[in-house]
């Protein structure tokens, strides 16, 4: 039996994987203020029903030169390896069926090439940029060479953030086993056969597969030289991104009307209004709040993109009044492959679009 909506499947997920795999996914970081910040204001947006209007409004738009059936994209997820065996994989399947982008994570243990072969569709990139310029520009080449044209530019984690439930289970990144770990793997069998057992039968454990091939470390940070994230980057290094990809450049963790502008005049052709998940600073705003000023900011032409807290379609609505042109989907997914898979994957899209729909029958604001 799969589930009928995101609250199921979250508990099915809950239920397969390990406790610290789940809590990573599903947590925020320090006191977690800003994850029921942003749960929240989602909900405080209400919508008043009008009624005899006809004929709903289409859930179609137009984004990059690209018509989608529906104002979604999947974001970015380093975990949906650790899901499922080569999950990112399932998902990529599920958003092609759907005709949805699919956005490939750097910090993925899938290739970029493995998806690309395998699942195709329309496949997006996201980036984290390394220290050395060559590391990270050999990766966008990998991406390009892959067919991809759309890339984000993760520029909201200057540092990362404190965790101190992962700390304690051992399943940050790199993962860290202790006793305590240890039995959590020994109770999800399941997930075990799968995730870790698939993935030693076909030649060892799951590494990052974006990595330079000296620093591609597995999960348990084993096998590699260190290669970090490149420190205190600034808008000197978002135009370095911009000027290297000849595609579509799209800054992701835009909060601020300022720095929207900023992202403009570097010649991003989007942005991301985005809390990270409110994964990263506790103390964040929520992004429906800011959405309105930034748009204000950025005039009504130009593509804005949100994520952080999407459970329904009708979330998907209150973001899209509030000013983005298109919803990011990330835990809802990771909760959707962990509960069934790709079919799970399909069966959360399917719902989240039969929920948009429902709301706008019931609230039909044209969208401008």
């Amino acid at each position: 039996m799969t589930f009928l909506d995101f609250e199921e499947a979250r508990a099915m997920a809950r239920r397969r994987l390990p406790r610290g795999i789940f809590e990573y996914i599903d947590r925020g970081t320090e006191a977690e203020t800003a994850l029921a910040r942003g749960r929240a204001a989602l909900d405080d947006v209400t919508l008043v029903q009008r009624v005899l209007t006809g004929t709903p409004p289409d859930p179609t738009v137009s984004l990059f030169g690209r018509q989608l059936p529906l104002p979604l994209i999947m974001a970015p997820t380093a975990f949906a390896g650790l899901v499922r065996h080569r999950g990112d994989i399932g998902l990529a399947k599920a958003a092609r069926a759907a005709g949805i982008p699919f956005s490939v994570a750097t910090e993925a243990v899938v290739a970029v090439e493995d998806v690309a072969r395998e699942a195709g569709g329309d496949l997006w990139f996201q980036l984290y940029m390394w220290e050395g310029r060559e590391n990270w520009q050999r990766l966008l080449d990998r991406a390009r060479d892959c067919g991809i044209d759309t890339l984000f530019f993760t520029v909201d984690t200057p540092v990362f953030p404190k965790k101190v439930f992962n700390i304690r289970n051992g399943f940050g990144l790199p993962m860290k086993f202790g006793w305590r770990n240890m039995a959590d793997v020994a109770t999800h069998p399941r997930w075990t056969a799968d995730v870790l057992g698939r993935s030693l039968l076909q030649g060892g454990l799951p590494r990052f597969a974006h990595y330079p091939p000296a620093a591609r470390r597995s999960v348990l940070g084993r096998g590699g030289v260190s290669l970090s994230h490149k420190p205190g980057l600034s808008w000197d290094d978002a135009k370095a991104v911009r000027d290297y990809w000849p595609g579509k450049l799209v800054l992701k963790g835009i909060m601020h009307p300022d720095d929207a502008l900023c992202a403009q005049k570097t010649g991003a052709d989007g942005i991301v209004v985005s809390s990270h998940g409110a994964r990263n600073f506790d103390s964040t705003v929520a992004p429906i709040t800011m959405l309105p000023a930034i748009r204000k900011a950025v005039g009504p032409d130009f593509p804005l993109l949100a994520d952080s807290g999407v459970r329904t379609g009708a979330d998907v609505l209150k973001l899209m009044l509030a000013g983005a042109d298109v919803v990011l989907l990330g835990r809802a997914m990771l909760y959707a492959l962990a509960a069934d898979g790709e079919r799970g994957a399909a069966n959360m899209i399917a719902i989240i679009a039969e929920e948009l729909a429902q709301a706008k029958a019931f609230s039909p604001v044209r969208l401008q």
